[in-house]
């Protein structure tokens, strides 16, 4: 009986606190499409409370705000025109949120759990002068997080007395919101101060592929050290054309200089959760693993049967890979 009404009061105890929590997403975006990220955030943002603005900031960024103006649950769209965002600075849009939050009043300040979140995010806890809470993969209650510790092989509950909380949430453990069924209005704001002296945009260098983008695909085929040179990771695209899948890979692989850093899975790369993934000659640190364990199936080629990969894989198949790869390419 106590338990039942202590369970019935703790229920009514969140529905009375999402009631007047505010919440603000910043989206992530190229100006003329909005990254998947954005989604998975709004939804975080949903369990929170039925207030959710979203922050669209950038130049000539009107399609990224009509396309997240249709996402359901999202009451008001804010945005930012205006050069001094090109690039996407930390510092510019750290003053633009600061400005909106001094203007609504928003208990949570929510981006996704990537190199763009992770680098506005401290800043703006450091101006409030609040903790951040990071990597959130579930919300117990407005103020009550969980989050993932040590590489993933922990998972903590935290309770954020700060007034304002902000967060990154991790994409992968929230599903994204459909942009579709919404009915918000984009509303400009105002960019204020947000020119920066010290921290000036000057260029970019984008790498273009023609296979899906490594965090929305739906199948990854990841390579690691046992490949041995950055010429045998040809064996990998080739596997990967024929799944339409992305190329991945180990921060072994990466540090040996085999493919750019933008393919690194793990702790400190890219947070991927496809319906499919392959990993090839990784051994399996736990860093990997932070990246990828929340794949849906993993399969594992690896010559050494007591690699840690084969502990988290739904398949292993202990072979050589230079002779298997190719030999499952070609019955594909």
């Amino acid at each position: 009986m106590f338990s039942s009404c202590s369970r019935q009061f703790g229920n009514q105890r969140f529905l009375q606190l999402k009631r007047f929590q505010s919440t603000l997403v910043i989206a992530e975006h190229n100006n003329e499409a909005l990254l998947p990220i954005t989604q998975n955030a709004i939804t975080a943002a949903k369990k929170l409370g039925s207030d959710v603005s979203v922050l669209v900031a950038g130049t000539k960024c009107g399609p990224a705000s009509e396309a997240v103006a249709k996402a359901a649950g999202v009451t008001k769209v804010l945005v930012a025109e205006n050069e001094a965002f090109k690039g996407f600075t930390a510092e510019s849009l750290t003053t633009l949120v600061l400005n909106a939050q001094k203007q609504n009043n928003y208990t949570h300040i929510i981006a996704g759990a990537s190199a763009f979140g992770k680098a506005i995010l401290p800043r703006i806890a450091a101006k409030l002068d609040v903790s951040p809470v990071s990597d959130v993969i579930d919300i117990k209650a407005p103020d009550t997080f969980v989050r993932g510790i040590y590489a993933g092989n922990a998972i903590q509950t935290v309770k954020a007395k700060d007034a304002i909380k902000v967060l990154t949430v991790r994409a992968t453990n929230f599903e994204p919101t459909p942009l579709e069924g919404g009915s918000a209005k984009p509303e400009p704001i105002a960019a204020e101060g947000c020119a920066q002296d010290l921290t000036v945009f000057v260029s970019q260098e984008l790498t273009k592929s023609d296979r899906p983008e490594l965090t929305a695909a739906k199948v990854v085929v990841s390579g690691g050290r046992g490949l041995k040179s950055a010429d045998n990771f040809k064996l990998l695209y080739d596997l990967a054309d024929k799944l339409n899948a992305a190329v991945g890979a180990s921060r072994a692989a990466v540090d040996a200089g085999y493919v750019p850093n933008d393919l690194q899975v793990g702790q400190t790369g890219k947070i991927v959760a496809p319906d499919l993934y392959i990993a090839v000659g990784i051994s399996g640190a736990i860093q990997h693993l932070a990246g990828m364990k929340d794949s849906k199936t993993i399969v594992a080629i690896n010559k050494d049967p007591e690699a840690p990969i084969f502990q988290v894989s739904d398949y292993g198949l202990v072979e050589d890979l230079f002779k298997a790869v190719p030999e499952l390419t070609n019955k594909l």
